[in-house]
């Protein structure tokens, strides 16, 4: 196990960015393509713990299709949002990067820089 988790998805620009930044720092790190690997439940409330959000409303990304398939905007159960994630990877905020017990969204990718 490494140091540097980065949950990926290789289609999207900021979280080649992020990886890239990453690779720049270390080749120590563990690449979770969390499309076709999605995190479990406990690791995804680790993970909005580790964030600092109140909701897992602040890890979904809301203008997803699914999101407003699902009629998600007017959901107040944290049970149904985080099972919606788990079901509907592609709703996770990417890309996320876990370091030295802490957690960062790439947006902007500079910003793991803080904790990596």
């Amino acid at each position: 196990m490494t140091d540097i988790t980065i949950y990926h998805n290789a289609r999207c620009s900021k979280s080649r960015a992020t990886l890239a930044l990453i690779k720049d720092k270390t080749d120590n790190f563990t690449l979770v393509n969390y499309l076709d690997t999605p995190p479990t439940l406990a690791e995804l409330k680790n993970i909005i713990t580790l964030l600092g959000f109140s909701s897992a409303r602040d890890l979904m990304r809301t203008g997803e299709a699914v999101y407003k398939e699902l009629k998600l905007k007017t959901e107040t159960d944290e049970a149904i949002l985080l099972k919606a994630m788990l079901d509907n990877p592609k709703l996770i905020e990417r890309p996320i990067v876990l370091a030295n017990g802490k957690a960062k969204i790439g947006r902007p990718p500079e910003s793991i820089l803080t904790i990596i």
